[in-house]
């Protein structure tokens, strides 16, 4: 079963990132058997780093091994609705921080896939994390 990759992680390696992109393209290829994929999220969310550049940015996610397109579903949008309404509710009681709603949908599409990979392994609760 395929890992999802957190966009962190794909513009480390992308812009060079002089501390992560090493150690972000090590942990690609150690889990390059099992199959990459990027949430819609994700995809969106590298946009400006390749300024728009749709022909670009999918040939960087083909060199790197991750597929593109994968759907997003009506399981994925039930998740995230169960997530966000958790996520609002523990924030008003004063329980948790403020969360961007990206990582909760990216959240809700890894829920059918391995796990995710990112860099920020405290923003995903509900999913296996490997830490880049």
């Amino acid at each position: 079963m395929a890992w999802v990759v957190d966009t962190s992680v794909l513009l480390d390696i992308f812009s060079a990132d002089p501390i992560f992109a090493d150690s972000s393209a090590h942990c690609l290829t150690a889990h390059l058997g099992s199959g990459l994929v990027v949430c819609p999220i994700t995809y969106i969310e590298m946009a400006p780093s390749f300024a728009g550049n749709i022909g670009l940015q999918n040939q960087f996610l083909e060199e790197v091994g991750v597929e593109w397109p994968a759907p997003w579903t009506m399981a994925d949008t039930q998740a995230a609705h169960r997530l966000w309404s958790e996520h609002i509710k523990a924030k008003r009681s004063g329980r948790v921080a403020k969360r961007p709603v990206a990582d909760v949908l990216i959240e809700a599409f890894t829920q059918r896939f391995e796990g995710l990979i990112t860099r920020n392994p405290k923003h995903f609760s509900t999913v296996p994390v490997i830490v880049a």
